[in-house]
């Protein structure tokens, strides 16, 4: 690989969300070019990073319907020394694909990943009721099955219709048009790119010395008393006994600011471990 060529890891396969975010990266990174390697979980996203394998990597982070993505917040917390440098929400829209030239009322099975089904409810019963339904890896692999054969139509973004030659029946036929994903751009340590933005945000892993009533009132007060506002507060497991629990938090501050070096410090007295996972522009 030259060493004016980047390549970024992603959830694969081509013509996923993943895929889309992973393109958009690229181009802020000024890198239009660069190498996407598609992988088969989120964790093999992260091992191409830790192992240098790739320069970048792109996961979910979070969606405005199904809540944090627990696979990974699980490896900034206990898998891997990658750290987030920077997020995108993006607006995620489904599209209902055919193979070219198929007849839709000859449409026999809705194909999909399960939550491409579950999200597009509404507009399959009332325009394509009785219509069995076939579970994906993806939504992107429901693409490829439906350019296949023209009695398959898919749930899938309009990448995956260009990329796999299918056509676009319908477009935003979601339940709920709020739907939302936020991607982060993941690197190495001391990796960051040359990106900013007018608005920040730092995350955070938070381990307890002990189990203990209060705990997390005291975490909260920290903040409270340095008037830093949270914009998400998520517990997991330690996957070590039951009842051991962690804490992410989230902020939309640099952790440079002065009243969040204040609640660092403090909190670094207080805790067994105060981890950063990154603190990045929100694109």
């Amino acid at each position: 690989m030259s060493p004016d060529t980047i390549s970024i890891a992603f959830l694969g396969p081509l013509g996923t969300y993943s895929h889309e975010a992973a393109l958009y990266f690229a181009q802020k990174l000024g890198y239009p070019e660069a190498e996407l390697v598609p992988c088969t979980s989120f964790d093999e996203v992260f091992d191409a990073v830790d192992r240098a394998r790739t320069t970048y990597g792109v996961v979910a982070k979070e969606n405005s319907l199904e809540g944090p993505v627990t696979s990974t917040l699980d490896n900034f917390a206990f898998r891997s020394n990658s750290v987030i440098l920077a997020e995108k929400v993006f607006d995620i829209h489904h599209s209902f694909l055919t193979a070219p030239d198929a007849d839709t009322a000859q449409i026999q099975t809705i194909a999909s990943h399960p939550q491409g089904i579950a999200q597009c409810r509404r507009y399959l019963n009332e325009r394509y009721p009785g219509r069995t339904t076939q579970m994906t890896s993806s939504t992107a692999e429901s693409a490829r099955v439906a350019a296949a054969d023209p009695t398959v139509a898919a749930i899938a973004n309009p990448l995956a219709a260009e990329l796999y030659g299918c056509t676009v029946v319908d477009s935003s036929i979601e339940d709920n048009l709020g739907n939302q994903t936020a991607f982060a751009l993941i690197g190495r340590m001391g990796s960051a790119p040359t990106l900013t933005s007018d608005a920040y945000k730092t995350t955070l892993a938070l381990f307890m010395r002990t189990d203990r009533a209060g705990t997390l009132n005291m975490i909260l007060s920290e903040f409270a008393f340095a008037n830093i506002n949270l914009s998400m507060v998520q517990s997991r497991p330690l996957k070590q006994q039951l009842g051991d629990y962690m804490f992410f938090i989230e902020f939309e501050k640099k952790d440079t600011d002065l009243a969040a070096q204040t609640a660092l410090a403090c909190l670094r007295l207080k805790l067994r471990e105060v981890k950063v996972l990154g603190s990045y522009p929100i694109l």
